[in-house]
C-alpha cells in the first residue's frame, strides 16, 4: 500500500474536501482509484482531476 494515498490525504493534497474525492472515484474520474471496503485508495502521482465546470468563455 506504499503507492497509494488514502482520501484524507489526497484532500490534504489537492485542497478540495474528502466527500468530493469520494464522489470523484465513484464516478471513475481518478485514474486507478480502487476500493477496499469502504475505504479508497488512490495512487500517489495521480494528478487532480479537472474541474469539469467551465470558468472562462461562457456563453452570455
Amino acid at each position: 500500500m506504499l503507492d497509494y494515498i488514502s482520501v484524507q490525504q489526497a484532500s490534504e493534497k489537492w485542497g478540495i474536501s474528502k466527500r468530493r474525492i469520494q464522489k470523484l472515484c465513484e464516478e471513475n474520474r481518478i485514474n486507478g482509484a480502487v476500493r477496499f471496503g469502504r475505504a479508497w485508495a488512490i495512487p500517489k502521482d495521480t494528478p487532480k482531476p479537472a474541474d469539469g465546470r467551465l470558468k472562462e468563455n461562457r456563453k452570455s
